[in-house]
């Protein structure tokens, strides 16, 4: 399977056997095993996630604003199809309902069945609340406010494209409760810089408190990935890093990435990326 999602760019990830590949309502849909990864899904030809480095992406986007804010009982996550996000978000015991949205029930099927190892039994837990809607429409409406909004959108092309508009962000804003914190998958910004400076543009006359953080996932290639952070309360990128400690201990989860000490760290932006951000965050 070659990935052509960066111009001047090609990666290839060798299928050693296909398990599925067929196109749904919205997209092509293909999980390939393959001998080092595990099992990689694509959707339209770009890696969304693998068995082996899918922790990372996961546990960062999760856990940051979780335990940034400290007192998180309802979260919203649009997209997250393969199931991950709202697995590691349903480890904080506390959360007392989790709404994921999602457009293509088909790879909430095709990862229910062939990535069991990556969405775990999260689909089943009682505090799960699956809506099979439109995004965008989704956060429109009137409804329930969230602590926690994660994006965990594909990359700004099909389907995901309308996940990186101000209108959206707006409207995030919109069914977030009061001190509550917005955060989106960004992309590499070695190559995607422009994406990233406009989620940055768009986030900015919106909340009080825009940036973003990093982190290193092997099969996202250009370098470090960026997550996008907005929130209205200047106070939750200051957590020190000993209150964000006691806070880890008393969720009493097990991650393989994410740490306190690397939680305040992934804020620390090397200058090219400060600079495709269009300044400091």
């Amino acid at each position: 399977m070659v990935e052509t999602l960066h111009d001047g760019l090609r990666m290839q990830v060798r299928a050693d056997s296909v398990i599925y590949d067929s196109a749904t309502e919205h997209q092509r849909l293909v999980v390939v095993e393959n001998k080092t990864l595990g099992r990689v899904m694509l959707l339209d030809d770009i890696v969304q996630t693998t068995e082996a480095d899918e922790f990372i992406y996961h546990e960062m986007l999760a856990h940051v604003p979780v335990l940034a804010h400290g007192a998180v009982r309802k979260v919203l996550i649009i997209g997250g199809g393969d199931g991950g996000m709202l697995e590691e978000v349903l480890k904080h015991r506390s959360i007392e309902k989790v709404t994921m949205v999602e457009l293509d029930r088909t790879v909430i099927d095709i990862s229910r069945e062939y990535l069991p190892s990556i969405c775990g039994d999260a689909f089943d837990d009682p505090r799960t609340d699956l809506v099979i809607d439109d995004g965008v429409k989704f956060v429109a409406r009137d409804g329930d406010r969230y602590d926690v909004i994660i994006i965990d959108s594909t990359d700004p092309v099909g389907p995901g494209e309308v996940l990186f508009s101000a209108d959206f962000y707006a409207a995030c804003k919109g069914r977030l409760s009061d001190g509550g914190v917005l955060v989106t998958q960004n992309g590499v910004p070695f190559f995607q810089g422009p994406e990233l400076a406009s989620t940055m543009a768009a986030l900015r006359p919106l909340f009080t408190d825009v940036g973003c953080y990093l982190a290193a996932v092997p099969l996202y290639v250009g370098g470090v990935m960026a997550f996008g952070w907005a929130s209205d309360d200047l106070a939750l990128r200051q957590v020190p890093v000993e209150a964000l400690e006691r806070r880890f201990a008393d969720a009493d989860i097990t991650t393989r990435y994410y740490t306190p000490s690397v939680h305040k760290g992934a804020f620390a932006v090397p200058p090219y990326v400060a600079a495709a951000m269009g300044g400091e965050g």
